[in-house]
C-alpha cells in the first residue's frame, strides 16, 4: 500500500496541520459548550478513525467520519444551546473564575443583603411596579451593562425602590448588582427567542435572555400582576412571597459554591 507522505511529504504535514488545528477548535468549543465525557470520547475516536483515513488515502472512510461527526457535532450543541450562546457572548471566558471586580471588594453582610432584597421586591409586587434586578456571578457583565447608567451605590431597599419609581429616569431597563453594590442601572438586556407557551412581556424575555448567556440571578417583578420570578440558566420560576426568600437564598448558595 502507497502512503501519501511517499509523494508529497510537504502537502501531507500541511494538510496534517490543518486537521489538527481544526480538531482542536473543536475540543476546545466542547470545553466550554459540552463539558460531558462521552463528547471528548466520540470526537478523539472520530478523529483517530479520520486521521487513519487520511495517511492510507481511504477517501471513503474519511468522508464517513467527517459526516458522523458534523452530525453529532450538531446534536451536541442542539442539546446545548444555552451553553453555546454562553460560549458565542463571551468565548474566552473560564467557568470557574471569579466576576470581575468594580473597585475594592469588600466584606458584607449577606443575610442584611438579602433581607433588603427582599423587601424592596416585596414592595415592587404589592405596588405591581415592573422590576428586573441581576446578580452577576462569576460571568462578568461588565461589556454589557456600558449601555446602561453607572451607579456604583451600597444595596438598600429605598434606592432599589426610588430607581424603580415609574416616571424616573432609570425605572426602564435592569439593575445589576455586585456583591452588595449596585453597579449599574437602566441596562437593557437581549431578549430571548426561546418560544413560550405563555405570555411573557419585555421584561421577563430580557430577564431569562441574560440567563441564557450568563449564570447570573435575575428577579423579575410583573407591572401588570405583581408577580415574582426568577430566571436562571434560561428557565423562568415564579415564586410567592412568603417563599421568596427562601428560595433566594437557595440559588445565591448554590452559585456560591461554584465559585
Amino acid at each position: 500500500m502507497e502512503f501519501l507522505w511517499d509523494k508529497d511529504l510537504a502537502r501531507f504535514i500541511i494538510s496534517l496541520v490543518g486537521i489538527l488545528l481544526i480538531y482542536g477548535l473543536l475540543v476546545f468549543i466542547l470545553i466550554k459548550v459540552a463539558r460531558r465525557r462521552i463528547s471528548f470520547i466520540f470526537l478523539s475516536v472520530s478523529f483517530v478513525l479520520f486521521l487513519v483515513g487520511f495517511i492510507f488515502r481511504l477517501e471513503y472512510l474519511c468522508m464517513l467520519v467527517a459526516f458522523i461527526s458534523a452530525a453529532g457535532l450538531a446534536a451536541c450543541f442542539f442539546a446545548n444551546l444555552g451553553d453555546v450562546r454562553k460560549f458565542i457572548a463571551n468565548p474566552f471566558s473560564r467557568v470557574t473564575a471569579k466576576a470581575a471586580n468594580f473597585g475594592i471588594e469588600k466584606i458584607y453582610d449577606s443575610q442584611q443583603l438579602f433581607k433588603n432584597i427582599e423587601s424592596a421586591v416585596i414592595s415592587l409586587s404589592n405596588a405591581r411596579i415592573g422590576a428586573i434586578i441581576t446578580f452577576e456571578k462569576n460571568t462578568s457583565l461588565k461589556d454589557i451593562m456600558k449601555n446602561g447608567v453607572p451607579v456604583h451605590a451600597p444595596v438598600t431597599s429605598e434606592l432599589l425602590l426610588t430607581i424603580f419609581y415609574p416616571g424616573t429616569r432609570l425605572h426602564d431597563g435592569a439593575v445589576v448588582i455586585h456583591g452588595n453594590e449596585i453597579v449599574a442601572a437602566s441596562v437593557f438586556f437581549t431578549p430571548t427567542t426561546k418560544p413560550f407557551a405563555g405570555k411573557y412581556g419585555s421584561r421577563h424575555r430580557a430577564a431569562i435572555g441574560i440567563s441564557e448567556i450568563s449564570d447570573a440571578i435575575t428577579v423579575v417583578v410583573s407591572e401588570e400582576t405583581g408577580r415574582i420570578s426568577f430566571a436562571v440558566n434560561g428557565d423562568l420560576e415564579a415564586v410567592n412571597q412568603t417563599n421568596f426568600l427562601r428560595v433566594f437564598e437557595n440559588y445565591m448558595a448554590d452559585h456560591s459554591s461554584e465559585e
